[in-house]
């Protein structure tokens, strides 16, 4: 079955997009939409109750941005120690530093928008993943 499905990524070409539209018009779990060689930008919507899910970029910095929704960020230096714990709302910014491990929940009342940038690219070029249980089944993520 293919969890990954295809999106036309814009990258490795100039591209100019209205990056808060997008982000508050995704309906999947993610939308990888532009992908270069050393950054790649990706679009989310986590449901309520919902989580990005524990995990770690190895050599991969990372911001996200909360365009819409409420959420709790938490990070640390193990899977075990979550010890950075801060709540993230509208126009929040996120830095996660590479091979820090992170997750983000939604904890209010609607899906958690958000947009987010990786330097270099973490997923295959136009992965497109509904729910987050395609992203689980998906043997190209980590």
């Amino acid at each position: 079955m293919d969890y990954a499905h295809q999106y036309d990524d814009k990258g490795k070409q100039p591209w100019v997009v209205d990056i808060e539209k997008e982000t508050l018009d995704n309906q999947n779990f993610r939308t990888t939409m532009w992908t270069g060689e050393k950054l790649q930008m990706t679009v989310m919507s986590i449901p309520v109750g919902g989580e990005i899910g524990l995990e770690i970029h190895e050599g991969i910095d990372q911001f996200l941005r909360i365009e819409a929704g409420k959420g709790i960020c938490e990070m640390g230096p193990t899977e075990d120690d979550l010890s950075f714990r801060k709540e993230v709302e509208d126009d929040d910014a996120i830095f996660v530093p590479a091979d820090m491990w992170h997750n983000v929940t939604n904890i209010g009342d609607v899906p958690l928008q958000l947009y987010t940038i990786y330097a270099g690219p973490d997923h295959v070029a136009g992965t497109v993943h509904p729910e987050a249980k395609d992203a689980a089944l998906d043997p190209n993520e980590h």
